[in-house]
């Protein structure tokens, strides 16, 4: 056991992929994986409170603290210039939240002024540097574009130590935090205080921000926020698996952008990083269950198909009951067979279109063949059909009482009834239908049709249906 989990070790070892882990390779690795790491779990928050643009402001709020920081210790070490692009965000968050609340400016515009306002005073405190003929100057506008093959082992300590501090924030305040990005109006009114969290949770995407700005720059730190958030959004609803989720997909944009610069030559590690994350978005989008979009449309296609069938099906009932009404109900309209003239007469269609029609429900055991142009239901198509049929005056019958349900309830599909009914109005519908069936000599469920009486109980209301709030 022990000699073959050292051998799976070696295979995966950087030696057999053909990296060198060096140093720098280790550093640049490190420092993008937590850059993933915390970028992902602050993202989920602004997208989910629909700022998405509040980290690219911060992040051209956080230049001119870099420029001050610098300009005041005349040092180019991580933690001097890490605070003072904290505090120069933090600052941009006090202006960010002052103008909303108190002009009439919007969000949005707000933080258009404050993104160009604090980028616009840090590229003029970095040109005054650039020109100020220091010889520590160098190298200083990796803040603008990143350059995370300039990490050294002390700004990963830095960043993993501003990183933990940070999240176990948000494993303390996770209720509160969750309250706020769902519904302040609600964490207000039983006590909590929205304006102090929001100043601390726009706080903690500052640190953030801060945390990523050497690794990718101010001007792509914005996707490192929003692109692991927004992938994670695609696989679930609820938070804190989201949480994990965006973490995940931060680090390993992270971790292998650093591997794959590393392996090619004037490969930037930053924009290769927001690459990879954009990809697991794309791929997000596409393929998550029940959010993507392959899977809206292969959901679509199979409703449509379904559709086609049960309008197949209905119209060969309809075709089949005038000569089956003296009969025994399933068994007459499963013996009776339609020509595929008929069938197009009554849609309104070719015969060559009628026929590729009925080759799915065939497929499925609804119809088979009588003779050579001829068709008929089969047993179970017959039973299927008398269920259609008995589904859609259930629902004529509740519309024609009720009246009162939303648009979205509605345009429902008689075939998704009883998810939609209460159980006690499907119920009243059920008996008041078989009462109307009998005094006209049908069979409960049968094909014909008939009036609903006004009975004089009234028919229980339906409540309204009410959407999931996503958790």
């Amino acid at each position: 056991m022990i000699p073959s989990l050292a051998a799976a070790a070696s295979l995966l070892s950087p030696a057999y992929l053909g990296l060198e882990w060096d140093y720098t390779l280790r550093n640049v690795v490190l420092g993008s994986a937590v850059l993933g790491v915390v970028g992902g779990v602050f993202g989920c928050f602004a997208t989910l409170r629909r700022q998405s643009l509040l980290g690219d402001a911060l992040a051209h709020a956080a230049l001119p603290g870099v420029c001050l920081a610098f300009i005041l210790t005349g040092a180019k070490s991580a933690l001097p210039l890490m605070i003072g692009a904290a505090l120069s965000g933090w600052v941009g968050t006090l202006a960010l939240l002052a103008i909303v609340r108190r002009s009439r400016i919007k969000e949005d515009a707000a933080l258009g002024i404050v993104l160009s306002v604090f980028f616009g005073a840090g590229i003029l405190l970095l040109t005054r540097i650039q020109h100020s003929g220091e010889a520590a100057q160098s190298g200083l506008d990796r803040f603008l574009f990143g350059q995370a093959a300039t990490l050294l082992a002390r700004d990963v300590r830095t960043m993993a130590a501003l990183g933990a501090v940070s999240l176990a924030i948000v494993w303390l305040l996770f209720k509160e935090f969750k309250l706020l990005a769902f519904d302040p109006d609600f964490a207000a009114s039983i006590g909590f205080a929205p304006t102090p969290l929001t100043i601390l949770l726009t706080s903690l995407i500052v640190v953030a921000v801060v945390i990523g700005l050497q690794t990718v720059g101010v001007v792509l730190m914005v996707a490192m926020l929003i692109t692991p958030a927004a992938a994670a959004r695609q696989w679930t609803d609820r938070l804190g698996r989201m949480l994990i989720l965006a973490a995940a997909f931060g680090a390993t944009a992270g971790g292998t952008g650093a591997l794959l610069s590393s392996q090619a030559a004037r490969l930037p590690t930053g924009p290769t990083t927001v690459l990879l994350a954009t990809g697991i978005a794309a791929i997000s989008v596409l393929a998550a269950p029940r959010r993507g979009v392959l899977w809206a449309e292969a959901r679509r296609w199979r409703h449509a198909r379904r559709l086609a069938v049960e309008a197949t099906l209905r119209d060969l009932a309809d075709l089949t009951a005038p000569a089956a009404s003296g009969a025994n109900g399933t068994a007459a309209l499963a013996m009776t067979p339609v020509t595929t003239s008929d069938l197009a007469a009554k849609r309104g269609e070719s015969a060559s279109t009628v026929v590729p029609a009925l080759r799915t429900p065939a497929r499925r055991g609804f119809v088979e063949r009588a003779g050579r142009s001829g068709w008929r239901l089969s047993p179970a198509g017959a039973a299927r059909a008398e269920r259609i049929a008995y589904q859609e005056r259930l629902w004529k019958a509740y519309l024609a009482r009720q009246m009162d349900l939303p648009v979205d309830a509605v345009h429902h599909g008689a075939a998704e009834l009883e998810r939609v009914l209460p159980a006690a109005v499907l119920a009243s519908l059920e008996a008041e239908l078989a009462a109307a069936q009998r005094s006209e000599g049908a069979a409960p469920g049968g094909l014909p049709g008939g009036t609903i009486s006004h009975p004089t109980s009234p028919v229980p209301s339906a409540p309204s249906p009410v959407r999931g709030g996503e958790r």
